[in-house]
Formats: C-alpha cells, structure tokens, sequence
C-alpha cells in the first residue's frame, strides 16, 4: 500500500501538489504515463475511445519527438497532456537548473509537433501545464522552481504496478478494485513493460468502475 496508495505522510513531501482530486464527487480520474510509443498508446487510445473516456497523459519529450503522429492523435482525441521530462530522468540525480531544462524541452517538443495545426486544440490540452516527476520524486528545488513556471505538480492517489515484473495481471487488476475510491488519480503506463498486461486488464478496470458509479475526469 506504500506504493499502490501513498501514505499521507508522503504527500506531505510536495504538499502543493495533486494527489487526490475531490474525495466527495464520485469520480476518478485516469493518467498514463511515459508514451507515447506506437506498441502501446494506440491500443489505449482505441479502448477508451470505445468506453467515451478521456484521461490525461503525461508524456516523455523524446517520445514525443520520435512519435509526433501519436502526439497529435492523443490532443485530437481530446485528452490532456501532462510532462513527464524529456528523457524520463530521475531528478534526485540531476541538478535543478538542469532537471528544468530538460522539462522546459518537452514543451518545445510537444508545440514543434503540432506543426502549423490550428493552435486551439493543442493550447486545451496542455495549458495550464501539469507535470509528474519520473519515478514519483524530485528535489525540493526542482519542486519549487516548476511551480514558479506555472506547473501544476500531478502525483497519484493509487499506481496500479502495471510496470511491475513481479505482479501479474489480475494482481494489478486486484490494485485497482481495492484502493480505487471517490476523487482517486489513477496511474497506468503506455509503456512496453506495462502493455500486455493493460491488454488483459485496462477495459475490466474500465467496465468496474463504470459499474462501481465512477464518473471519469481528466485533471
């Protein structure tokens, strides 16, 4: 439960940041994490467009750059887009000014990717910016500094391990029916270590919340 649902003591660390939208409104909202890459961010596009829910989707700049098709898909389809650096870097080993940089890059990315396009579209989706630290951790500098730009720092209230090597998928299943509660920011990964298992278990999780009376919201 450390990792799945972080204790409050956790939050505390970034105490500005979103970890749990409004626990009184029945809702969740769904967030991916290190795409888009074309094994894994069709496949999720195809099934929540099949169910009608958006969710929000926090990008890594380099991703972006090698798959700027998937980029534009993910903005047409009307979800949000939220940074997740450029080269998914952990900033505990990385200098603020640095660790900045590299965020800053993502954003140049995501608008050379849109090309000439209508603006409107691509200013929804990523403005005001979000951001999620890779790995769920940054200085406290960093921290900081990223508020300054006018980041929104978005954490999760429950991960569900899709990632993980060590969890099957009806155990990553399991996570979402027991600590998905009102107001929750759900965490999965367009990633090649997560896919097969999204496969088997992204469009239950779906229909369970649907049938739990959960509401979807992007952030």
């Amino acid at each position: 439960m450390l990792i799945e649902q972080p204790a409050a003591y956790l939050r505390w660390l970034y105490p500005h940041a979103l970890w749990r939208m409004n626990p009184e409104e029945r809702a969740v909202y769904l967030t991916f994490d290190d795409g888009p890459i074309p094994e894994a961010t069709p496949f999720i596009l195809d099934t929540l467009a099949r169910y009608g829910i958006k969710a929000t989707f926090f990008m890594v700049g380099d991703n972006v750059r090698k798959y700027p098709e998937l980029f534009r898909r993910v903005v047409a389809e009307g979800h949000r887009v939220g940074n997740h650096t450029f080269n998914h870097i952990g900033g505990l080993r990385w200098l603020s000014k640095n660790y900045l940089a590299n965020t800053m890059k993502t954003l140049e990315i995501m608008e050379e990717a849109y090309g000439d396009a209508d603006r409107a579209p691509l200013e929804a989706s990523i403005l005001p910016p979000l951001f999620r630290p890779p790995h769920g951790w940054m200085r406290g500098l960093q921290y900081l500094a990223l508020r300054r730009q006018g980041y929104t720092i978005v954490m999760w209230d429950l991960v569900t391990r899709d990632y993980s090597r060590n969890l099957t998928a009806d155990e990553v299943f399991a996570n979402v029916r027991q600590y998905a509660r009102p107001g929750s920011i759900i965490t999965f990964h367009d990633s090649l270590r997560s896919i097969d298992k999204l496969k088997k278990v992204l469009a239950p999780s779906l229909e369970w919340l649907q049938g739990e009376g959960y509401a979807f919201k992007t952030i």
